[in-house]
C-alpha cells in the first residue's frame, strides 16, 4: 500500500485565503481592520465625538453598574461570519486577562458600537454577527438616527429583543449592569 501525497493548497478555501490576507495586513496606526461578511473593512481612526461618546458610556457603567466589570477598547472578537473589533466590550472582571488579540467572545457581556461612516455595517452585519456569537447585549449608538439601541436575547443569527430610545431618553440596561443609561449625557 502506498500513501498518497496531496498538496495542502488543494484543500484551502477562499475563507482561508481571506483570513491569511487579513492577518498579513499592515494597517496604519490608528486604523482598524475587520472581516465583516467576507469583506476586509479598514476604517480610519474615529473622530472626537465618537471617542467622547464611548468614554461617557464607560464612565456611566463604572459609576453605576451593579457588578464589577472590565472594559476593553479595541479587542478582537472572532464571530461566526468574521473578525470584529467593537468600539468597546464589557466583560466580567478578569474574563479577558488571558485572551489572545483575536479570540472567541467568551466572557463578554456587552459590546458597544458608535456609528461612523458606514452605519449599515453596525446596524445589520455586526448585529447579526454578535448575535451569532451569542454575546448577550449589543449597545448601538446610532448617531445618524439620533437613537440608542440595546439588542438582547441572541438566538441563532440575530437578537430577539430590542429596546430603542431617542438620544436624551434613559435606556434601561439589564443585570449585571442594572441601571438606566443617561443617553442625554452622551452628546452634552
Amino acid at each position: 500500500m502506498t500513501a498518497e501525497i496531496y498538496d495542502a493548497d488543494v484543500w484551502r478555501s477562499p475563507e482561508d485565503d481571506l483570513l491569511d490576507a487579513f492577518l498579513a495586513l499592515d494597517t496604519p496606526q490608528g486604523f482598524k481592520a475587520e472581516i465583516i461578511e467576507g469583506e476586509i473593512i479598514v476604517t480610519p481612526p474615529p473622530n472626537g465625538e465618537h471617542e467622547t461618546v464611548i468614554g461617557r458610556i464607560v464612565r456611566q457603567v463604572f459609576r453605576q453598574a451593579a457588578a464589577d466589570l472590565d472594559f476593553a477598547p479595541g479587542t478582537g472578537v472572532v464571530v461566526p461570519n468574521g473578525r470584529y473589533i467593537p468600539d468597546g466590550a464589557f466583560s466580567a472582571r478578569g474574563a479577558m486577562m488571558s485572551r489572545e488579540s483575536w479570540a472567541k467572545p467568551d466572557g463578554l457581556l456587552m459590546v458597544v458600537e458608535v456609528t461612523s461612516g458606514n452605519p449599515v455595517k453596525d446596524r445589520e452585519s455586526k448585529r447579526k454577527g454578535y448575535a451569532a456569537a451569542e454575546i448577550p447585549l449589543y449597545l448601538l449608538v446610532d448617531r445618524r438616527a439620533g437613537q440608542v439601541v440595546l439588542y438582547s436575547s441572541p438566538a441563532k443569527d440575530d437578537y430577539t429583543a430590542t429596546a430603542t430610545v431617542l438620544v436624551g431618553k434613559p435606556l434601561p440596561l439589564p443585570e449585571p449592569f442594572g441601571f438606566e443609561l443617561d443617553t442625554g449625557d452622551l452628546f452634552a
